[in-house]
């Protein structure tokens, strides 16, 4: 096989997990890459573009990190898919496998198999500035020559040897390929395979009786005779097992001529360790230590430029309405794309700040040491190990962590995980637990504790509850097709990249903003029109029929109060508060009317929107003051029974309704994103939603 001569190449990036591939990949593409999808599938395609030399151009594939050709996940299935059919837009020129120093015996295994596909392919040697302190010497040239390929050594972290890796690629003009595997596997066996199917490589045969379900680009013939073939499972799963054996001798023999490690140079700094982070008392101290400090982190940090993101666009608003003349433009504006953009970007310092976290925890190799710590507790609830940091991250916003499950490698405990995550309490919920315990829970203190805050603490603690409750049952009922492996490494502990973070944390950003953030904006824009229109008749001449009942009241009104009324009326005869009559009689049994009930529509876009749409329903000067809101929703009477509109039983259906209720239109959009389908929001919409007016209606009817 000879690679073309072609100015633009065709580079896939093959390799265990944790070797080292995605470091190389940002340092060959550096931001010139970008994220796609694989057809059919919910795994992210990376590629990018990299410039070998002055008149040689490559395209970069990063596929996913695999410990063999023979796939167990969604993820290691794309590796043999990309590399078995030439005829796939995707199928590469020349394959690099990367490598690393420390398990150079197990990255040869996937080496040794893509090499019988019969595609020209380099060995990169990651980590070589390791090599010393580990007391590991490689013959590179006898390696080399062995297997009959260019190898490289190379540190990706710190661009050691990634210029001659690209010099390598560049130059090479004709790359053949040695398949040992017709004369390691000289069976009767396989001599039939080689007989019945001549047109195609006995390895690639092998791999399509044993691997593919997809045999749509072979004549039927040979449809048949693979059929025929994988009847006999016993005996191919025989051949499969003396397959790995024999590779794995071939491999001990060239290790032994050019890989040598003098373990008196080696540190047992790792060993120690490893020995007090996955300790079974002192490792879950330290991670509940590290999440604590995550936790605060996300508060504490990303609250002063999320505050600022906020009253920027709040003043950007205010300054387009005041520059432009009024109608309906500038109320678009204004009203529904500002503040749509404002409430894209104003998760993006908690994002930020979450993804840093992970991803230092990911480079450090900790992230693999806390997966084997929990996974064993998880596991009781159908999920990973690696669910506990989207769990943890939702306390601040659902949004960051359903995209922080990523790290999950079973589609199963992944989709548990994003499915339970809304139930988490998160930092949009706190206004609306904050004015409505104020209103309807007393001031009093038991033992030194304030209840207003032990009842906070109890929203919490049921949030957290329900979420691990839903994720018992869904592992129960949940009928989803896919094995679920538990394979961990334990990587070596190393500083992070900063280059890695950098563009981790961009390439995450970037994601949501122009993932969710078109939907967000969309649905913006649409509240915002269902809140600015209405029936002519009524909204039309709100101005006149409120200045008539002014002029019939004989009250002293003051000209501010009048607009906020003609502002309330509008509302309330605008197309949504015709939706919060219609649906009044599905929610009044929970204790609501019909402004709760258009709160409720509204604060769909995000929850904290409640209070924003209840002052100005309750004409509330100033809808940023507080106070006044307070005041008016404790002045609001219940006409029915003559007694205040949010006494006990409907603040705490209230309470009830926003603990279990999927309230976020945010997380809706990132779950279809994360999912790549609208079957699992929409599961999660009715589902949770139903679970809230079900448990608030329970609530309402026995304290009332």
């Amino acid at each position: 096989y000879k690679m073309t001569d072609k100015k633009d190449l065709k580079i896939a990036l093959v390799g265990n997990p944790n070797t080292g591939k995605t470091s190389l990949f940002n340092q060959l593409t550096g931001l010139n890459q970008h994220v796609g999808n694989y057809p059919g599938v919910t795994v992210d395609k990376k590629q990018g573009a990299c410039k070998l030399s002055n008149n040689r151009n490559a395209t970069i594939i990063d596929l996913p990190g695999t410990y063999s050709i023979n796939p167990n996940t969604i993820d290691e299935s794309i590796v043999l898919t990309t590399l078995i059919d030439k005829d796939k837009p995707d199928y590469p020129d020349v394959v690099v496998v990367v490598a690393e120093v420390d398990n150079l015996k197990r990255n040869l295994f996937l080496f040794s198999q893509i090499r019988d596909l019969e595609i020209p392919t380099i060995l990169a040697i990651n980590m070589s500035d390791q090599m010393k302190r580990k007391g590991i010497t490689i013959d590179i040239d006898l390696l080399a020559k062995e297997l009959d390929t260019d190898v490289v050594l190379i540190s990706a972290r710190k661009n050691i040897g990634v210029d001659k890796l690209k010099q390598v690629l560049a130059e090479k003009k004709n790359t053949t390929t040695k398949n040992s595997f017709e004369k390691r596997m000289d069976f009767g066996f396989f001599k039939r395979i080689a007989q019945e199917l001549p047109h195609i490589p006995l390895y690639k045969a092998w791999l399509l009786i044993t691997q593919c379900n997809d045999l749509s680009a072979y004549t039927k013939k040979e449809q048949e005779t693979i059929e025929l073939f994988r009847e006999d499972e016993d005996k191919l799963a025989k051949f499969q097992h003396k397959e790995t054996v024999l590779r794995y001798v071939e491999i001990n023999d060239i290790l032994k001529k050019t890989y040598n490690v003098n373990l008196k140079n080696a540190t047992t700094l790792r060993a120690n360790l490893d020995k007090i982070f996955t300790h079974k008392i002192f490792g879950y101290v330290i991670f509940a230590l590290i999440l604590m400090l995550i936790f605060q982190g996300i508060f504490n940090f990303a609250s002063v430029p999320m505050d600022y993101i906020d009253t920027a666009f709040a003043d950007l608003s205010n300054w387009t309405k005041a520059q432009l003349p009024a109608g309906m433009f500038t109320s678009l504006l204004t009203e529904g794309i500002i503040p749509g953009i404002g409430g894209i970007l104003i998760f993006v310092p908690q994002i930020i700040i979450l993804f840093l976290f992970v991803a230092i925890l990911e480079e450090t190799g900790y992230m693999s040491r806390v997966v084997f710590l929990m996974d064993k507790i998880m596991r009781n609830f159908g999920m990973s190990g690696k669910s506990v940091v989207p769990l943890i991250s939702g306390t601040a916003c659902a949004i960051p962590a359903i995209m922080a499950s990523r790290n999950i490698s079973g589609f199963k405990e992944r989709l548990i995980t994003i499915l339970v995550t809304p139930f988490i309490t998160c930092s949009a919920r706190i206004p609306v637990y904050a004015i409505i315990i104020s209103l309807v829970i007393p001031e009093k203190t038991y033992y030194g504790f304030n209840l207003q805050g032990l009842v906070l603490m109890l929203l919490y603690l049921i949030g957290f509850g329900a979420a691990i409750t839903s994720a018992y049952l869904l592992n129960k009922i949940l009928k989803v097709k896919g094995k679920s492996y538990f394979v961990i490494e334990m990587p070596n502990y190393k500083l992070p990249s900063l280059k890695n973070l950098g563009i981790t944390i961009f390439e995450k950003t970037k994601a949501f903003v122009f993932g969710a953030g078109k939907i967000i904006l969309a649905i913006s824009i649409v509240l915002w029109f269902l809140a600015s229109n209405g029936p002519s008749n009524s909204f039309g001449n709100a101005e006149e029929i409120v200045l008539k009942e002014v002029k019939l009241d004989h009250r002293k009104t003051s000209p501010k109060q009048i607009q906020n009324n003609i502002a309330s009326y509008k509302l309330e005869h605008s197309y949504i508060g015709i939706l919060g009559k219609t649906i009044e009689p599905a929610i009044k049994p929970l204790g609501y009317d019909w402004k709760i009930g258009v709160a409720l529509i509204s604060s769909f876009a995000a929850r904290e929107v409640f209070v924003g749409t209840l002052a100005t329903i309750y004409s509330v000067e100033n809808n940023d003051d507080t106070t006044g809101i307070k005041k008016r929703m404790q002045a609001e009477i219940n006409p029915e029974t003559k007694k205040p509109r949010f006494d006990l039983p409907t603040g705490l259906s209230l309470l009830v309704f926003y603990v279990f209720a999927m309230q976020c239109m945010g997380t809706l959009a990132i779950v279809k994103r994360e999912t790549k389908t609208w079957k699992w929001p929409l599961y999660q919409l009715f589902g949770m939603t139903s679970l809230a007016y079900l448990l608030a209606w329970i609530t309402f009817k026995m304290l009332s």
